[in-house]
């Protein structure tokens, strides 16, 4: 049993990035996981939502990735964009300081500008089954090096209809791999894949000695539907929550919802499957760093989000899918925190209800309403906080961030500007090595290179006088957080 990372042989460049990113000790599923993989085993891990298991695949696929091989070596396969996107910033964190690139590529967003960023070095490629295979097909994307596939989330994707999509990707990677499937529930087309495409598979169920659905105090209301705002409103008056999710099952009660919180004052956003990418990724982005308190959302909100202190999650609507519940609830109550999880539930849904309990393995207690003067009570206390501006959170990159200083060099493949003209100049400053140098990033124009261990300003100012490839370029800040 490891208590610490560096128990693990893990370079100094990997130990230093998950020290920033204050990962402290292992949890029960990184203890798994970790050792498995570094090994070369086929793995299937059975772990519920927020126990760390992105870090779990993470850490030990980054230490393998070899930084000078330019084609993919790991694919992870993802159901949703925003889980893509979640995944990508996360292995990127744990590879910064080995210079990874990370490219995640999903649906709805352009395909000529992932085509054009999969043609530079990528050493890890996260997606969605659907665009993956898109690319496959237009021969964009090279997975003939590809030694390490992940199957994440892999009970939601069957859910969502994937399963031939993913059956179609392992055959278009080399049967010489490393396969992992991580799964909160293992229905048998799950078990069936693993069967099939895998090899002599270590299974590893994490069983939490305080799992997430126990650190979660749930409770239940029996509400009407057209009472339901009234208790909404009652609910998170007493309650009031630092930051909470509200899930309902359609577009049009999130919007419903999220327009009736809007009117009565509460800073809040929404997201939903109908919405344009890019407003789906800003709102995540923006409830990340806690600029509004309440975010109402669907079902494609619960596998992208993860954020440590979501105090609360309403059930708007009770998910007619059992595992749904265990993902909603899961946004809450992460990596050995408590949560609160609240589901309303009508006179007509109880057979809904019976087969979350079933799932959960206990009985969700019913609560009653509050009392109109508890309501009152605790309204200034709540209509403070409303008018309290939320203080913003530092994202889990930041502090990688701190200390890099990302350079915009106007130069790029059009003048012929290669990785070891830009590492030949930085090295022939005094002061710098090939150590304080991070990501190199050559487009058609433009390069970027993010400088470490707090040299940039150093570089910066020498770069003004020192050529590069025998001629003076401008170099400038790349952009104003200085990442």
């Amino acid at each position: 049993m490891k208590s610490n990372f560096k128990d693990y042989e893990l370079s100094s460049e990997i130990l230093k990035s998950v020290g920033m990113l204050n990962f402290e000790s292992p949890t029960k599923v990184q203890e798994g996981v970790i050792p498995a993989v570094l090994k070369g085993r086929d793995i299937i891990v059975k772990s519920q939502t927020g126990s760390g298991k992105t870090a779990a695949f993470g850490i030990p696929i980054c230490e393998l990735v070899d930084w000078e091989e330019n084609k993919p070596q790991a694919l992870v396969m993802v159901p949703t964009r925003e889980l893509a996107m979640q995944v990508k910033e996360d292995l990127f964190n744990i590879g910064r300081f080995k210079r990874l690139k990370v490219s995640a590529i999903f649906g709805k967003s352009p395909f000529h500008s992932q085509r054009k960023e999969l043609r530079e070095k990528t050493h890890i490629v996260v997606g969605t089954p659907g665009r993956i295979i898109d690319h496959m097909e237009k021969e964009t994307l090279d997975l003939s090096k590809v030694k390490y596939l992940v199957i994440d989330e892999a009970d939601e994707m069957l859910n969502m209809g994937f399963i031939e999509d993913i059956e179609t990707i392992i055959a278009g990677v080399s049967k010489e791999r490393t396969t992992l499937l991580l799964s909160a529930t293992m229905p048998d087309r799950i078990e069936n894949l693993a069967d099939e495409y895998m090899k002599d598979p270590l299974i590893t169920t994490i069983e939490e000695e305080n799992t997430a659905v126990d650190r979660i105090i749930q409770e239940r209301y029996v509400v009407a539907q057209r009472d339901k705002i009234k208790l909404l409103r009652d609910i998170t008056i007493v309650e009031n929550p630092d930051s909470c999710i509200i899930f309902c099952n359609t577009q049009q009660n999130v919007d419903e919802v999220y327009d009736e919180l809007y009117e009565m004052g509460y800073t809040c956003s929404e997201i939903h499957g109908g919405m344009e990418q890019d407003d789906r990724l800003r709102i995540m982005k923006d409830f990340k760093k806690g600029l509004f308190r309440y975010l109402v959302a669907t079902d494609v909100a619960a596998r992208g989000i993860d954020i440590d202190d979501i105090s609360l999650v309403i059930n708007f609507d009770i998910p007619k899918e059992r595992e749904s519940y265990v993902h909603r609830i899961g946004r809450t109550g992460r990596v050995s925190k408590e949560g609160r999880a609240v589901t309303f539930v009508t006179e007509y849904e109880g057979r809904f209800l019976q087969a979350i309990e079933k799932e959960i393995g206990k009985e969700i207690p019913l609560k009653e309403k509050p009392a109109g003067e508890t309501v009152e009570e605790r309204k200034e206390e709540f209509t403070e906080k409303i008018k309290t501006k939320p203080e913003v959170k530092e994202s889990k990159g930041d502090p990688l961030s701190k200390d890099i200083l990302k350079l915009h060099i106007n130069a790029g493949k059009k003048t012929k500007m290669r990785p070891v003209d830009i590492v030949g100049t930085l090295c022939s400053i005094e002061g710098m090595s090939a150590e304080d140098i991070g990501i190199i990033n050559i487009l058609d124009v433009s390069t970027f290179v993010e400088i470490l261990n707090n040299k940039g300003d150093l570089v910066l100012r020498e770069l003004q006088n020192r050529p590069i490839k025998g001629r003076l370029r401008k170099v400038n800040i790349a952009d104003r957080d200085r990442r």
